[in-house]
């Protein structure tokens, strides 16, 4: 076995993958990014999926280009032993079977709901698909996270997906030329930056769909985790969960994380809102004014890891796990990611937003570039 194959197995092991004799790259431009890992390499419609790597001394992040998603997110704990806190699977096929759990995909075209199914653009009226009862969830049955996407530039520390989603696609107008660069630092952070560009008037609303927990991926809990959002606010939601165009204030209820509290302390309550999302499934409109500015923070007791979520988006879906099961799918390393085993912290526009005008415009002409990024930052106390 070559020095430079027994690197590539070195790696595959430590992110907890099988090694093989053989090796092979994605692209000719994919250079220090690209891992050999055969047991998770792939084909999906007919487009190679593989796996790819970024790191530094401080992070070290695997991805695919399968939904341009987290597979591993190694980041150390109080002791400086490696820890993944992202859940996830061993290989694209799993990914492909389990795509609806949309698991670190970036979502969309629009990330969150869509009430019915539908919006109108000047007069136009635009049926999306319906995959979540009558409504649309990021992005319906043909969105982002369920397609290859080119890999573009890529170094030891960032990578760059691109994809085009044709006019009509998933319902929505426009040819849209999609760009997401994963990048770490130096400090422990990772920056997610979104770029976008149409030749017709569209709606665009992305985000990142990472299910974390800070203990490691497969612990069995994310209540023990302490939870700060700056938000005054949430945005009420119906019985199935799309906004009736009304706020509500946190103060005094269980949606208050103002200060710093542990997710499990008031998630059982007898809340309407809480029972309508089997417990947090919200929009929380943060108090941030325009910026990229730090709006949450996660904390893990057990591990000391703490997670800052940096943001330029004015809203935060706080998703405390509530549809997971044990008898879903065996994750990475055959562990079960049972019942609020997993938090996701979505930054995003608000859901419904192109049906409610009181809300922040996600409308995107020709001639604009759509931009927002957000970065997770990673440290222990």
């Amino acid at each position: 076995m070559n020095r430079k194959l027994v690197t590539v197995c070195l790696i595959a092991i430590a992110l907890g993958y099988a090694c093989s004799n053989s090796t092979h790259k994605a692209k000719d431009n994919s250079s220090d990014a690209v891992l050999s890992v055969p047991s998770f390499d792939g084909e999906i419609d007919g487009q190679v999926v593989r796996l790819y790597q970024i790191k530094n001394d401080k992070i070290q992040v695997s991805l695919t280009n399968y939904g341009a998603r987290l597979v591993s997110l190694n980041v150390p704990d109080r002791v400086g032993e490696p820890v993944d806190v992202i859940l996830g699977y061993d290989s694209a096929k799993e990914f492909k079977d389990n795509a609806s759990n949309f698991y670190g995909a970036v979502v969309g075209r629009y990330g969150n709901r869509i009430g019915n199914a539908t919006f109108t653009i000047d007069g136009t009226s635009y049926q999306l698909e319906k995959n979540d009862g009558q409504n649309s969830l990021h992005g319906g049955k043909n969105g982002l996270y369920d397609k290859v996407w080119e890999v573009k530039d890529t170094s030891s520390t960032s990578i760059t997906f691109f994809y085009r989603s044709p006019d009509g696609e998933a319902g929505y107008s426009g040819n849209v030329d999609i760009q997401v660069t994963y990048s770490v630092n130096p400090e422990g952070g990772l920056l997610v930056d979104y770029q976008a560009e149409t030749d017709k008037k569209t709606v665009l609303n992305l985000t990142s769909h990472g299910y974390f927990n800070l203990n490691g991926a497969g612990d069995s809990t994310i209540l023990d985790h302490e939870l700060w959002i700056d938000a005054n606010s949430i945005t009420e939601v119906n019985d199935n969960l799309i906004p009736t165009g009304q706020s509500l204030s946190v103060k005094g209820t269980a949606f208050d994380f103002t200060k710093s509290k542990l997710i499990g302390k008031d998630i059982d309550q007898a809340d309407k809102q809480l029972r309508v999302g089997k417990g947090y499934d919200h929009n929380f409109q943060l108090n941030k004014s325009d910026g990229f500015k730090e709006v949450a923070k996660v904390y893990s007791p057990k591990t000391g890891i703490e997670m800052s979520v940096v943001t330029t988006e004015p809203g935060l879906q706080f998703y405390s796990g509530n549809f997971m099961t044990k008898d879903d799918a065996k994750g990475k390393g055959g562990k079960s990611y049972p019942f609020r085993s997993a938090f996701c912290l979505e930054t995003q526009h608000y859901p419904d937003g192109p049906n409610h005008s009181s809300f922040p415009s996600t409308v995107v002409n020709p001639g604009d570039i759509y931009r927002t990024k957000t970065e997770y930052r990673f440290s222990v106390k």
